[in-house]
């Protein structure tokens, strides 16, 4: 009785009709089943996601299996990027185990410590250090595909006052290793910023390899495990949820109207 009341689950739209199994409207036929009452359109009801993928069409179509996987790969990645519950258990891109490059960074060399940075580790065999940014023309995804195989993402200071790259290193699970001695962190009088990221000063860059490798796998799994937590802080919404980057921002100047003085 309890799952008739409040169990829920949400079908991902479908994908290309000619590859994916479209999600019948009526409640006939033998693959029905996605229609029945336990959906929802509501993601915040839902405790299970539905993948309508049918590899049974797509190989009725003729599609051999290596079109096939990339074909789920792509559909999944768009999943990933647009829908914010994909890894809410801990699975996707917050797994640890596929993270087997020790650091990664890719931009332009518009600051001092970034000419540093570049010039020192480019070469590095265990550091994937560029000192341009990622072509999209190389491939699709490339640049995100990256953060999902590192384990630390160093975000420089740029001649910018903030940089995308730490929220993005946030979202995709990859843990933020703040390179800069200025920077004020998002949300810093909320968070505690070593409890899910490493922060260095610039002249730590010359070390910065023997510096990441002396974190032990117990220290790293303990700072993904925050760094986790907390990436529901720097998500957008629209309307807003609670706990979202918008919910931060207000936060902060709600502590902060107790002492200004009107």
């Amino acid at each position: 009785m309890e799952m008739e009341r409040s169990f829920r689950v949400f079908v991902y739209p479908d994908g290309d009709p000619g590859t994916f199994y479209q999600t019948p409207r009526k409640l006939t036929g033998k693959y029905a089943s996605e229609g029945y009452r336990f959906r929802t359109d509501d993601l915040e009801q839902a405790h299970l996601f539905f993948v309508p993928i049918s590899p049974h069409k797509m190989r009725g179509k003729g599609t051999s299996y290596e079109n096939m996987t990339i074909i789920v790969q792509n559909y999944v990645e768009s999943l990933i990027n647009k829908y914010p519950y994909w890894n809410r258990t801990l699975g996707g891109g917050n797994d640890i185990e596929n993270r087997t490059i020790l650091g990664f960074w890719a931009g332009h060399r518009n600051s001092k410590i970034r000419v540093i940075l570049a010039r020192i580790w480019e070469n590095d065999t265990e550091l994937a250090i560029s000192n341009n940014r990622i072509n999209r023309a190389i491939g699709n995804l490339v640049y995100q595909k990256q953060f999902f195989r590192t384990k630390f993402c160093v975000c420089p200071g740029s001649s910018q006052v903030n940089s995308a790259r730490i929220s993005d290193s946030i979202h995709y699970g990859c843990m933020p290793v703040i390179l800069s001695d200025y920077y004020d962190l998002p949300f810093s009088g909320i968070l505690n910023w070593r409890k899910f990221a490493v922060v260095l000063k610039e002249s730590d860059v010359y070390e910065l390899k023997s510096i990441l490798k002396s974190l032990s796998q117990k220290e790293f799994v303990s700072l993904h495990k925050s760094l986790v937590q907390v990436q529901k802080h720097f998500e957008w919404h629209s309307p807003p949820v609670p706990y979202d980057a918008f919910h931060m921002i207000m936060y902060e100047l709600w502590l902060r109207h107790h002492v200004i003085k009107y």
